[in-house]
């Protein structure tokens, strides 16, 4: 047994408490892990070199190793792999070395997130300028790439991610005279529907997306709602004038420790002084810490996953008041769960697209990230955000009266659209019309 193999050992077996997983040593040599129980998982490291960095750098190597080839995985699958070396990882101290090279990370976070406007830009299009083509594998119907929030087991994820914008739309406090701004838009289906089911009349969705705001554009003109909804290519920091209501999903992971306070104070500017936010964001329900290396470099440039602690003290700072807070914790594991199932069923279609080492990758994202938010403390914050006490009610009653006024719109809209389309632009017509004459005001629910 070479020193590579037996400090592999040593580092494998405090953590792999239990299931059943075999390393294969380059030497051939079958190292085996776990208590025996569950479906095996047989991993093999192709070379020594790759056995090395295992070892020395296992948060940056593993995913390199893996998408190089040099790690494969001969029974069970990369999640199956991931959820083995996870599920007690926490309660292991790091080695020294590998706890050196954390230090260093932490050390020099803040100048790895320097993501002034040009670098945010560049970070963006580095992930989110793949091309559609690529997300039309794997995301549902109306292109959510974040969080669903699934209302009971075995939901779809079309109807989990409309159960997520109908839940951040009932603590919006929505009516129809509101402008609203939604930082980090993505392909305009939030946006799309705080002006359809939400019945607002001015939303603005701001992204650095080139891809994704064309799409935005498009559906939006599509559904003749580009006099109501608008998408800017442009840096949040660079927005201006005021608005009723501010929303962010899915954003704020990529804004970087260094620029909290930017951010929230861009919020503080941009909220009007009766106003309401709601951020929707990735983060660790742990003390601060550095975000996996591996994400950072190759997934998510100048990302970082806030803990609660790095959020609350700059939104205190900046003179802003959290009204509310949800932790949605299991789901976002089901929904990378269905993400994953959907490009697996379609991996040759991005093969196609790119090429197998990039398959390789984009598997071990997925199956990390679902493997994080099941076995780690990673889990997505809902923070409600005011600059007044009494701008969202005392109680949290009217979140679940505001989701039943939403399911009730988005079924008329739905027996709407089933109408001809002559009559359904008609409509449309008239209902412009109507905007034009009167604009409408008060609250769009009842029990304000």
């Amino acid at each position: 047994m070479t020193l590579a193999t037996r400090l592999l050992r040593r580092a494998l077996a405090p953590i792999v408490k239990s299931g059943s997983l075999t390393v294969v040593a380059p030497s051939g040599e079958r190292l085996a892990f776990g208590d025996g129980t569950g479906a095996p998982v047989v991993a093999r490291i192709h070379d020594e070199g790759a056995l090395w960095a295992m070892m020395l750098d296992p948060d940056l190597r593993t995913g390199e190793l893996y998408t190089d080839g040099r790690l494969t995985l001969e029974s069970g699958d990369v999640l199956d792999f991931l959820s083995l070396i996870l599920r007690h990882g926490d309660e292991v101290r790091p080695g020294p070395i590998v706890g050196a090279i954390d230090r260093l990370r932490t050390t020099t976070q803040l100048w790895r997130q320097r993501n002034d406007p040009r670098r945010a830009q560049r970070n963006v299009a580095h992930h989110y300028d793949l091309g559609d083509a690529l997300y039309s594998l794997f995301l549902d119907p109306d292109w959510q790439y974040s969080c669903a929030y699934f209302e009971h087991p075995g939901q779809s994820l079309a109807d989990a991610q409309l159960a997520k914008k109908r839940h951040v739309a009932a603590k919006l406090r929505l009516g129809p005279a509101h402008r609203v701004l939604d930082i980090g838009c993505g392909w305009g289906g939030l946006a799309l529907y705080l002006a359809g089911p939400g019945g607002v009349d001015s939303v603005l969705g701001v992204t650095l997306s080139e891809e994704q705001i064309a799409r935005a554009r498009h559906r939006a003109a599509a559904l003749a709602m580009d006099d109501r909804v608008s998408f800017d290519l442009v840096d949040y920091r660079a927005v201006t004038g005021r608005f009723d209501r501010i929303v962010s999903v899915g954003m704020f992971e990529h804004v970087g420790l260094g620029n909290h306070r930017a951010f929230f104070d861009t919020c503080r500017d941009r909220l009007a002084d009766d106003g309401v936010m709601l951020l929707h964001t990735i983060g660790c329900s742990d003390e601060p810490s550095v975000t996996n290396p591996w994400i950072t470099r190759y997934i998510f440039p100048g990302g970082h996953l806030p803990s609660l602690s790095d959020m609350t003290k700059v939104i205190e700072r900046s003179g802003l008041i959290v009204t509310d807070v949800e932790v949605l914790r299991l789901h976002y594991a089901e929904t990378l769960k269905a993400w994953r199932a959907n490009f697996l069923a379609r991996r040759g279609e991005a093969a196609a697209l790119f090429d197998e080492r990039f398959c390789r990758m984009w598997e071990f994202y997925l199956a990390m990230s679902e493997a994080a938010f099941r076995h780690e403390k990673v889990v997505v914050f809902q923070l409600q955000i005011a600059r007044r006490q009494e701008a969202v009610p005392l109680t949290r009653d009217y979140i679940a009266s505001a989701e039943a006024e939403l399911r009730r719109r988005e079924a008329a809209l739905a027996a709407a659209e089933a109408t001809p389309p002559r009559l359904r632009a008609y409509l449309r017509r008239i209902q412009r019309r109507r905007r034009t004459i009167a604009p409408r005001t008060g609250s769009a629910f009842t029990g304000a």
